[in-house]
């Protein structure tokens, strides 16, 4: 199931909180995602150096499946990781407009 989420709520409570917002919407969105056919693995991931990468390269893959099918899932993986603070907008508006359109 997709939330519709607003974006300043995001960013606000993701720096009130230091970030820690900003892993518990991941997780969120990663269970959206894995309901809608990705296959992203266990966010335990996030915190373990190197395999973050890895997990990152497999969200951005399961959200071009999902969200953007037909674009590259490298190119996403590239844009999340060298311009993360964009990351979250990027996603959550797709998400935004699929829960517009009941999905």
């Amino acid at each position: 199931m997709v939330t519709k989420r607003s974006l300043l709520k995001l960013y606000l409570l993701g720096i009130v909180t230091l970030g820690i917002y900003f892993i518990y919407w991941l997780v969120m969105v990663k269970r959206g995602l894995n309901s809608l056919g990705a296959n992203i693995p266990t966010c335990w991931l996030l915190i373990i150096p190197i395999a973050n990468i890895y997990w990152l390269y497999k969200f951005a893959e399961g959200f071009v499946k999902v969200l953007k099918p037909g674009e590259s899932a490298v190119l996403y993986f590239l844009l999340f990781w060298l311009v993360s603070i964009i990351m979250p907008a990027i996603v959550q508006s797709e998400l935004n407009k699929l829960a517009e359109r009941g999905g």
